[in-house]
């Protein structure tokens, strides 16, 4: 599924971390009262209405040279770049600026569409504050307090009027596949060595593939589709630190696939960005498989492998059901192990397990293991059901949800992975209060 994706733009201290965190519901987004406090893209995913889409923090720009202007400046071209709709904040308290103007133009190149709110407005007495932004020529002001949440629901319903119309175009049939993974650890390189061809551009320079591309092909007779997420190149420059390339367009990548390949260069070992890559496809209920590429580099002994092995389950605790799969890209060393692998995990994702051998095995795991008392209470769970795959799901009717502590939900977890084969992907566990009949 391809999300929308909406840029929160604006100079500093108008407001917009704030709206972005009344938008998302929740405190993501450092809101200080000091100009330049958010330097990254900030991103979310959000839903509105029947509409689900991706919402982008930015930095404030400035005219004037401030500390860190290139940096976020860069940022927010990007953040533009990226986004279907702007959403353009200013600030009725501190009223229109030549900060403003020099953004508006900005905006208006961009030929992006774009929502112009007017925040803090607290209340009706100053509703008048907003006619002086129609001089910025980027349309209709809204008024708005991202403090109150006034008038948040009208920017939401203005930015999802505005997303362009979807791309009825027919999906490609087949498993897709995103092959993940911080610049430079060879994604293109994978991609061209299980095509068997150059079909993706591969490059020592970071940020070489500028877009997502899916590629279909054939193995064995099935269809699947490989998606090579981009890094950024921008006008020759790359315009980003390493670890920030193209977050949304691996996260749309995740997003719309059915399996991920998660890359670690053997080479350079865990870095901490790989954490946050993967943490993505784990969130979104993907199927994962981590590839640890250029094993060919390595100086090895009979230990090295293993040593990798607990290296990586350490670094990914939460990754302790993917399958960990070592390749060279370069010289296509077990190359040929990755799709058989893939139909494995996605077979395991959509399995769907039968409500009373579901049933037996939770019994007797409460049987022989029962959930530790809290507060003179004892969690009792009277029935378990499978309601989706991929990822598999299950809802738990219990007695009180509230005594449902994570440690023991780990347990069932485990047991479930122990009577069936849920290896590469993640399970979600779902608890209910039981409805007295």
């Amino acid at each position: 599924m391809n999300h929308g994706v909406i840029a929160i733009v604006g100079r500093p201290n108008v407001g917009k971390s704030t709206i972005f965190n009344r938008m998302i519901g929740e405190r993501r987004s450092i809101v200080e009262d000091v100009p330049g406090v958010t330097r990254d893209r900030l991103y979310s995913r959000c839903h509105w209405v029947n509409q689900e889409f991706y919402l982008i923090d930015t930095g404030g720009i400035q005219i004037e040279n401030q500390p860190f202007q290139t940096e976020i400046r860069a940022q927010v071209e990007i953040a533009i770049e990226e986004a279907d709709v702007i959403l353009f904040v200013v600030s009725a308290k501190s009223g229109l600026s030549d900060d403003d103007k020099y953004i508006a133009s900005m905006l208006q190149r961009s030929k992006k569409p774009i929502v112009l709110a007017v925040n803090m407005v607290d209340d009706d007495t100053k509703l008048s504050l907003i006619y002086e932004f129609y001089a910025l020529g980027v349309g209709d002001p809204i008024a708005c307090s991202g403090v109150h949440g006034i008038g948040i629901g009208d920017l939401l319903d203005a930015c999802v009027a505005a997303f362009p119309e979807k791309d009825n175009a027919e999906e490609l049939e087949g498993i897709h596949i995103a092959v993940i993974g911080e610049p430079n650890v060879g994604k293109s390189s994978l991609v061209n060595a299980i095509l068997n061809e150059d079909r993706a551009i591969v490059s020592d320079i970071q940020g070489t593939t500028r877009d997502a591309v899916d590629i279909p092909f054939t193995y064995n007779g099935s269809n699947y589709v490989l998606v090579d997420t981009a890094g950024i190149r921008k006008k020759g420059k790359v315009y980003e630190n390493v670890e920030k390339y193209s977050v949304l367009r691996a996260l749309s990548a995740i997003s719309r696939s059915d399996v991920c390949l998660f890359l670690i260069d053997a080479d350079k070992g865990i870095r901490e960005q790989d954490k946050h890559v993967a943490g993505y496809a784990h969130e979104e209920g993907k199927p994962l498989i981590i590839v640890v590429n250029k094993w060919d580099l390595i100086e090895k002994d009979e230990k090295t492998m293993n040593e990798f092995i607990d290296k990586v389950r350490s670094e990914f605790v939460y990754l302790a059901y993917a399958p960990i799969l070592f390749v060279s890209a370069k010289t296509k060393q077990r190359v040929n192990t990755i799709i058989p692998e893939v139909n494995r995990v996605y077979e395991n994702a959509s399995r769907r397990i039968p409500t009373n051998v579901l049933n037996e095995v939770v019994a007797d795991t409460q049987l022989v293991n029962p959930a530790p008392a809290r507060n003179g209470k004892r969690l009792r769970i009277y029935y378990a059901t499978q309601v989706s795959a991929n990822p598999p799901t299950f809802v738990f009717s219990v007695n009180d949800p509230k005594l449902m502590h994570f440690s023991y939900e780990r347990f069932l977890e485990n047991q479930l992975r122990q009577a069936f084969d849920f290896e590469g992907t993640p399970i979600h566990i779902v608890t209910r209060k039981r409805v007295s009949e």
